[in-house]
């Protein structure tokens, strides 16, 4: 059996020690004086790690956030005067663009990684060359508004002309074969289906704003008197607006070229659709009815909570991904999913607990659901789901008087660490940190 070589050096030492010769006045000092531990020597070690350098993610791509909302209204249009109004009201408000800052920050991250990049990269820089990536950027609105149900028919083909103007087709010239697999030499940028992506989700974002505010009851923006001001918004016309955007984005995505993508995002469009039900009737486990316990309670509103909110930004930001050239079996992408679910879940957490005294009926927080555990007087509300009389008054009140904001808060910081963790797996880069510090800030906001 080989030695170690630690216990080896162990026995040197020591041997060496015991041969050591004292004189006599010293064997007699050491006699009289009582072994004590030697003292440590008055230096403070800092046994901290080195702060990490933080990157502020907004100021990591401002100038492609700013270019995103300056055309995101020329890529919508509209036929409807009123529609349009709408969606400039929404577009042109302060926002912290969230979940188009996870589409960038992310492309940024793993542009290079997958093995379809160098495809990917051939192919944009192709299209540009060649025009055909201004179709990426054309408006969603026809010069004919009768072809809008079909984007691809020419627009020298009137709909009702007497003989429809069919051209025979040209001679068919195979495009040109796509570069090897192999990582391409130029620095990783972002692709323009990736920046099409970040607008794409801002507009699913706020066709569930819209659809909120009708649920909620909440005061139309026309009573905040912007600038110019609409007539006046109305609840139809707010869920017209919702699906009229959710339509635009839909067709905006079509453009992609991604089967993947296509999927993700149209799930996302479903969940929102599932979360309302949860959050608005009080529906569990498929079944219409209240929480009979905490612990169903608790299941409602997590359900809820990444339906309505992590959803999007986890499927959007693996979707960046994909679009990127990661293909299946490559982590970038489930790292990308792994991080959005998390953020999104502890972001979820942190705006209920700034906002814990505007609950509504149907609506139970984690602050209230923490709160019924220090007070049993609670959970009857609860699993009323607060519906009844002066029951919102009575649920902010008990909060209050317990701890429940602060042990969302921890809740929301272990989602936001387990977001932070699953960040080492990518490579250092800029956006890497800024994607950590954005989890950062996702729990330390009081906005």
């Amino acid at each position: 059996m080989p030695r170690c070589p630690g216990a080896f050096l162990h026995r040197a030492l020591a041997a060496r020690h015991t041969c050591r010769s004292y004189s006599a006045q010293a064997q007699a000092q050491a006699q009289a004086v009582p072994h004590r531990r030697p003292q440590p020597f008055p230096i403070e070690i800092d046994t901290q790690p080195p702060p990490q350098k933080q990157t502020d993610p907004y100021a990591l791509v401002a100038p492609e956030l700013s270019q995103l909302r300056a055309s995101l209204l020329g890529l919508v249009g509209s036929a409807h005067p009123g529609l349009s109004d709408i969606a400039r009201y929404y577009f042109l408000q302060p926002s912290q663009q969230m979940r188009s800052l996870l589409v960038l920050l992310f492309s940024h991250a793993t542009n290079g990684l997958g093995t379809h990049w160098a495809q990917k990269a051939w192919a944009a820089q192709r299209e540009a060359q060649t025009g055909l990536s201004e179709e990426l950027d054309r408006p969603l609105k026809l010069p004919d508004v009768l072809n809008n149900w079909h984007p691809s028919m020419p627009n020298n083909t009137a709909s009702f002309a007497s003989v429809f103007e069919l051209r025979p087709p040209g001679l068919y010239t195979p495009p040109p074969l796509p570069p090897s697999s192999a990582a391409p030499q130029s620095i990783p940028r972002l692709l323009p289906v990736q920046l099409r992506l970040a607008q794409i989700v801002e507009m699913i974002h706020i066709a569930s704003v819209l659809h909120d505010d009708v649920h909620d009851g909440l005061p139309t923006p026309a009573a905040q008197e912007p600038e110019p001001e609409p007539e006046g918004f109305g609840n139809k016309l707010s869920i017209l607006a919702g699906d009229f955007l959710l339509g635009r984005a839909s067709a905006a995505l079509s453009r992609l070229g991604e089967s993947e993508v296509v999927e993700l995002v149209a799930g996302v469009i479903s969940n929102l659709a599932e979360g309302e039900m949860l959050r608005g009737q009080g529906v569990q486990l498929g079944q219409t009815g209240p929480p009979h316990t905490l612990a169903d309670a608790w299941d409602v509103y997590l359900r809820k909570t990444y339906l309505k909110t992590a959803s999007l930004m986890s499927k959007s930001a693996r979707a960046a991904v994909v679009l990127g050239g990661c293909r299946e079996g490559e982590v970038w992408k489930d790292v990308a999913y792994a991080y959005g679910r998390n953020l999104g879940i502890a972001y979820q957490l942190i705006e209920d607990t700034i906002e814990y005294e505007n609950l509504a009926p149907g609506l139970v927080t984690g602050p209230v659901l923490f709160a019924g555990e220090q007070h049993p007087e609670l959970q009857s509300l609860i699993q009323r789901n607060l519906a009844g009389d002066g029951d919102i008054e009575r649920a902010v009140d008990f909060v209050s008087r317990s701890d429940g904001v602060e042990r969302t808060r921890r809740l929301a910081q272990s989602y936001a660490d387990a977001a932070r963790e699953v960040l080492q797996l990518l490579p250092d880069s800029d956006p890497k940190t800024a994607l950590d510090a954005l989890a950062e800030t996702a729990i330390s906001r009081t906005w």
